[in-house]
């Protein structure tokens, strides 16, 4: 299927094809979650091999005034959690004629956006070696500034200087001036992995609020008489909700 547009900034170095052809990924996966259901993480991978291997947990709650036992208790499927990572990346990598990446940007008690003037008014200008400036913009998740002219020539010889000092305010700061690269994923592989310390709940109902809950889920699993251990991490989709997990990589 289609992946979404993703920006991201490449902090490796270049070299020929010949030199290097591998690509190192840090995996950080969104995985949707049903409603009615949890993720338990432990912080031993045999707890979850044991919990998923018992397959149905019968959890008790605390209902208040309610007398009957049975009505205190809920039965929950636990299986095991599996992802799709990547395996192999193949992506081609262009060199925009238009735009430059400016970074090492100094950290000023002022706000993005009155930074980005100051960039803008600074590029436009001829005596700088910038000109009219079509676009301007952070890249998600970084201190970095793309700086987009409206003609072609102009961020070359930028790019060849590398640095320059822009003033701001009442101070002149150095940036670095860089390429702008625009990738195309040309091919992708994934296989499955399972995450070895965390379980999936199942078909958990409604019947108590997300706090007491997520309380009477950890206090269970995490009961070595009913085949738990140490939780290191608990999160609770209600039913008729939806949740989205993310998963980074294990570094334990």
């Amino acid at each position: 299927s289609a992946l979404p547009e993703k920006k991201m900034i490449f902090k490796g170095l270049t070299a020929n094809k010949e030199d290097m052809n591998k690509l190192i990924l840090t995996p950080l996966i969104h995985s949707p979650l049903p409603g009615g259901s949890a993720l338990i993480t432990f912080e031993e991978a045999e707890v979850a091999q044991r919990i998923t291997e018992m397959r149905e947990h019968t959890v008790e709650l605390s209902c208040g005034q309610l007398e009957e036992l049975d009505q205190c208790r809920v039965r929950v499927q636990a299986v095991p959690m599996d992802i799709l990572l990547p395996s192999a990346l193949e992506m081609r990598l262009t060199q925009s004629s238009r735009s430059i990446l400016v970074s090492d940007l100094p950290s000023l008690d002022i706000s993005k956006e009155a930074l980005l003037d100051k960039l803008e008014l600074f590029f436009s200008k001829t005596k700088n070696g910038g000109s009219e400036v079509e676009s301007r913009e952070f890249l998600e998740d970084s201190d970095q500034v793309v700086l987009t002219f409206t003609q072609d020539g102009v961020a070359e010889p930028l790019i060849e200087r590398g640095h320059t000092q822009v003033p701001i305010g009442k101070g002149k700061y150095k940036v670095k001036i860089s390429p702008c690269m625009s990738g195309d994923i040309s091919n992708l592989q994934l296989q499955p992995s399972r995450c070895p310390r965390t379980v999936l709940l199942l078909g958990i109902p409604d019947v108590l609020s997300v706090e007491s809950m997520r309380d009477a889920l950890e206090i269970h699993f995490q009961k070595a008489s009913r085949g738990g251990g140490e939780v290191d991490a608990l999160a609770y989709v209600p039913a008729g909700r939806r949740g989205v997990a993310v998963f980074e990589e294990d570094t334990g």
